[in-house]
């Protein structure tokens, strides 16, 4: 899900946090990233309205600390990801996920830099729900770890989710990372205690997946082995 505040980062939180950030300057790094069938951009104040959509829905923050949003709270949350590009040194990327063929805002995703020195993060999705199971948030997750790996120069990226969001931990699985823990209990969500899975991928193993990947696309094209 979209990340919140440091040390904490996992898609199954977000958009907590944010009402302290009502009036600041913008500016600052912008990033942007292009994926086959996606844009990854910096949140607008006008995102609000295509971000509440599938903020205010009860099945999308199901497995959620935060929602279903008030549409204050989605204000704020965009007003916020629009403040974390005035970091120096950044450390908390939150993206738009914009569908190039609909031409429509339909989810967020990002990455929460926790410990700099260490060079580990935290990655979180959320998603419309009427772009669930077609790989879009796979597409935009894996995209946000090739950036933290190769642009961000990170060691390890982690992500977690209640053990009941299926979805999100296939998620997890397709984009390489491996599940780390099962931990009981873990978190109060909509006043229930619940278990949560961690998954997450050295750079090391995402680079040397990436080797493994090229291999077969040679092999695939006929090209010299």
């Amino acid at each position: 899900m979209i990340l919140q505040p440091p040390g904490i980062g996992c898609n199954n939180e977000g958009m907590r946090g944010y009402n302290c950030w009502l009036n600041f300057d913008f500016g600052g790094q912008m990033v942007k990233i292009e994926t086959k069938r996606l844009i990854l951009r910096e949140f607008d104040d006008e995102d609000w309205v295509s971000v509440h959509a599938y903020a205010s829905d009860p099945e999308v923050s199901k497995y959620m600390e935060w929602g279903p949003n008030t549409e204050k709270e989605t204000r704020n949350f965009v007003k916020g990801a629009r403040h974390f590009r005035r970091e120096d040194p950044r450390r908390h990327y939150e993206m738009a996920i914009y569908h190039k063929e609909d031409k429509r805002l339909v989810g967020g995703c990002g990455l929460t830099i926790f410990d700099p020195a260490l060079r580990q993060a935290a990655l979180g999705y959320t998603l419309h729900r009427s772009y669930w199971n077609q790989g879009i948030a796979s597409e935009a997750a894996a995209s946000m770890i090739r950036y933290g790996f190769e642009e961000l120069g990170l060691h390890r990226i982690h992500a977690s989710c209640d053990v009941l969001n299926i979805g999100s931990a296939a998620v997890m699985k397709k984009c390489g990372m491996r599940k780390e823990g099962h931990f009981l209990e873990e978190r109060m969500i909509k006043g229930q205690w619940r278990d949560t899975f961690l998954y997450a991928i050295l750079s090391s193993e995402w680079r040397a997946k990436q080797v493994l990947k090229n291999l077969k696309s040679e092999q695939g094209s006929g090209e010299e082995k």
